[in-house]
């Protein structure tokens, strides 16, 4: 959090870019109005001047070009993939913006079918620390998910026990080998992760950002679930730490 300034002026707060599935970025299957408000309120939680941007591709393109001291603090992705046949991101200065952000020092919250995006850009699949592929990645039917927590992967589960909420199931995602994973759920007799964190390391250096990835959230109503709230407010605090 930013501090007071010494003339006694009121402080201001981090601010938070949340890329919601707008435009070429909506699909028919995910309500992205409801889960993006959500993510919203929980930004707003955590002390975050959050901004809605109406045209992703013109969004990522800004992020390439402001000077660094005019960035967002945290970048946050709620989009689908578009099926419009351009490629995603749809621009080449939107491409360079978001592999900016990748490569830079500053944390990236990704939510649920957001996996499936930004396929034109191979620096998404690292920063994210996985992917959904298609012809490979699949869910079982909308309904009661059993969400099982790791107890000692960090922090971000403190306080979270195994709970069930009404979502999708991600299953057969592609991951980086250098993911945390915090929790699964089993299909198959196979534990897939639905929420994992990354430091990234571009170019083989000491970390330089935090990422961290959370398969649920199809809808409004997992959000409703006080342990799945927890989770992601511990992951907010952890990308800001």
């Amino acid at each position: 959090m930013t501090a007071a300034p010494v003339d006694g002026s009121p402080a201001v707060g981090p601010k938070a870019l949340l890329l919601s599935g707008v435009g070429r970025y909506a699909d028919p299957w995910h309500p992205f109005a409801g889960t993006s408000a959500a993510l919203e309120a929980m930004l707003q939680e955590a002390g975050f001047d959050v901004g809605i941007a109406a045209d992703v591709d013109g969004a990522l393109e800004q992020l390439g070009e402001m000077a660094a001291p005019g960035l967002p603090d945290l970048l946050a992705v709620n989009v689908g993939l578009p099926r419009d046949g351009r490629p995603s991101p749809g621009t080449p200065h939107a491409a360079a913006g978001l592999a900016r952000w990748l490569a830079s020092e500053r944390p990236l919250l990704v939510s649920h079918v957001s996996s499936t995006s930004f396929t034109d850009l191979p620096e998404w699949e690292d920063g994210l620390g996985g992917r959904w592929i298609r012809g490979q990645s699949m869910h079982p039917e909308y309904g009661p998910a059993a969400i099982h927590v790791r107890p000692a992967s960090g922090p971000i589960v403190e306080g979270v026990e195994n709970f069930t909420l009404p979502d999708e199931r991600y299953s057969w995602l592609r991951t980086a080998p250098g993911i945390t994973i915090h929790a699964t759920h089993s299909h198959e007799d196979v534990e897939h992760p639905v929420m994992w964190s990354l430091e990234r390391l571009p170019q083989g250096t000491a970390p330089s950002g935090r990422t961290f990835y959370d398969a649920l959230g199809h809808d409004a109503a997992s959000y409703d679930s006080p342990e799945h709230r927890r989770l992601l407010r511990n992951a907010i605090a952890w990308l800001i730490s």
